[in-house]
């Protein structure tokens, strides 16, 4: 890690104006070299792919913050997608091209000139630990950047990559440090946004950072490490900012662990693979890492490390510190996330459908009873009395509405947690539109369902409403990018969060406010907050 300091010194400073262009199809040059794009599938875009931050981290710079740029002759083609970084593969990444040569991020523009100052929004995308990569469909940045915005799609380490800290690691980077090497790529990437994105018509005065899932978390750290400190006036995060006395948060994209947990995990991580020195790690295939990454899944908790140095402090403390990032913060949750499903679900389910992934609310009533004690201990009594489970429908039914109140109480309560010495804007909302995917009836709102709909970029399958929902989903995003309040002509107001007023913005089945839970199911969920431990 003792290259942090160089690289982020490196990143300090800002590319000398370029002159304006008449058209950005003609090179452009930014650190580096010249780089030539592509028009992106709306002609109005034009799209720079591939285009690198930093340094293939690879051979003597695996497991090392990222370093600078080597400089190329001539122009570069920035016509087709980089590599992405190594991951395990899923049918979501299929034909994208992996390796480890894969700093690099992707800008897509409707500027002419680049003494335009568009606002600037820079996506890091979600996926298991940090899996995914900005070339994937659905991550086409073409119908934001129609609405008047630059976007960013980056790409960054994850799984062992990104994540790895060992004893030796953290003895080497100079600073008693290691495993938050994917984070560091993303301080990188924001800084070289600050130092080329004027070449692009963007304004490195107006970034909002956005995420969804492990991406979300990733925004929330980023606001969290003082390496990030004024790279950016707005976030986005599409699930998982939450009070930081929610047990969910240690369950989710945004978990953490202690510098002292990640180096005995790291040391478990070199057992499986047979090796003893960080040495012996750096000349390993990745494919080699990612088949004990695969094995390792359920034994390592594989996420950012709160290490005293990139990350200082974990959430509370951060909080507790006034700490974190000064931005406006713009949030929300899914509506069938975090173990619920479509309302439609229990009978489709009975009739013979398969159960999704990680839901709760479908389990069977013996174990969901078991799940309630377990996790609410001596509340579990007052809880069914709330959210009683006497039947199987009983059971399935309420336990979506206890995750939903959940959903919407405890972003309420990290606004309330992360703003009081602060008088930037926070809004808070619950998307409630499914998808009109073929298991529509049982996933409903689903983990992730709102991405394509932010991006605007539809399936062949969408209907009007979908159209519709996606066109002001968007608006919303991109207004809250130029001026950090969503609201605008054609659009239903959007409250902003006040610290008093307990409701939320629905976006997707109707744009509208709804309102909280009853005042018994505040208070139940406040007092069991209070008797968990701060994170």
């Amino acid at each position: 890690m003792k290259h942090l300091a160089s690289a982020l010194l490196a990143c300090s400073g800002v590319l000398a104006s370029a002159p304006a262009w008449a058209d950005l199809g003609a090179p452009v040059r930014i650190e580096g070299g010249l780089v030539a794009g592509a028009v992106a599938k709306d002609p109005a875009i034009r799209v720079f792919r591939g285009l690198p931050f930093a340094a293939a981290p690879v051979g003597n710079l695996r497991f090392r913050p990222p370093a600078p740029v080597t400089p190329w002759q001539g122009v570069r083609a920035a016509s087709k997608p980089g590599l992405v970084c190594p991951q395990v593969r899923t049918p979501d990444i299929e034909g994208l091209v992996i390796g480890e040569d894969c700093l690099n991020l992707d800008v897509y523009t409707g500027a002419t000139s680049s003494r335009e100052r568009r606002p600037v929004m820079v996506w890091f995308h979600g996926g298991t630990r940090g899996a995914g990569g900005s070339s994937q469909e659905i991550f086409d940045g073409s119908a934001l950047a129609k609405k008047g915005v630059v976007v960013v799609v980056v790409n960054y380490r994850g799984g062992p990559l990104g994540m790895l800290a060992t004893p030796e690691l953290s003895r080497e980077s100079g600073h008693n440090a290691s495993g938050n090497y994917g984070l560091m790529d993303n301080v990188a990437s924001l800084k070289w946004v600050q130092r080329n994105i004027a070449q692009f018509g963007g304004d490195p005065a107006k970034v909002t950072i956005f995420g969804e899932s492990f991406g979300a978390g990733t925004v929330n750290f980023l606001s969290l490490t003082p390496a990030a400190k004024g790279l950016f006036k707005r976030r986005i995060t599409q699930s998982h900012s939450l009070y930081s006395r929610d047990p969910v948060l240690q369950e989710k994209g945004t978990r953490y662990v202690s510098l002292q947990d990640g180096e005995k995990a790291g040391e478990r991580f070199m057992q499986i693979l047979g090796v003893k020195k960080a040495a012996e790690l750096r000349q390993l295939p990745w494919q080699k890492l990612f088949d004990a990454f695969t094995a390792s899944f359920n034994q390592i908790s594989w996420t950012y490390v709160i290490d005293g140095y990139v990350l200082p402090r974990n959430y509370s403390q951060t909080y507790a510190a006034n700490a974190h990032a000064d931005v406006d913060a713009l949030t929300g949750e899914n509506r069938d996330e975090n173990g619920a499903a479509a309302d439609t679900a229990f009978d489709r389910v009975a009739a013979g459908a398969a159960v999704p992934p990680y839901s709760l609310s479908l389990l069977p009533r013996s174990e969901y009873l078991a799940f309630v004690h377990q996790r609410y201990g001596a509340m579990a009594d007052e809880y069914l009395k709330l959210y009683p489970a006497d039947t199987d429908r009983q059971a399935f039914e309420t336990a979506n509405a206890a995750i939903r109140d959940n959903i919407q109480i405890s972003p309420w309560m990290w606004a309330q947690e992360t703003t009081p010495k602060r008088d930037k804007a926070v809004f808070i909302y619950m998307f409630s539109k499914a998808p009109p995917d073929p298991d529509h009836d049982v996933r409903g709102a689903y983990h992730g369902a709102d991405v394509r709909y932010v991006f605007d970029n539809p399936q062949s399958n969408w209907r009007a409403q979908d159209r519709r929902v996606a066109d002001m989903m968007s608006s919303y995003w991109v207004n809250f990018a130029k001026t950090g309040n969503p609201n605008g002509r054609g659009l239903p107001r959007w409250p902003a969060f006040d610290g008093k007023t307990e409701q939320t913005m629905e976006l997707g089945n109707r744009f509208e406010t709804i309102p909280f839970p009853s005042a018994a199911k505040i208070a139940f969920w406040k007092r069991f907050y209070a008797s968990q431990p701060a994170q």
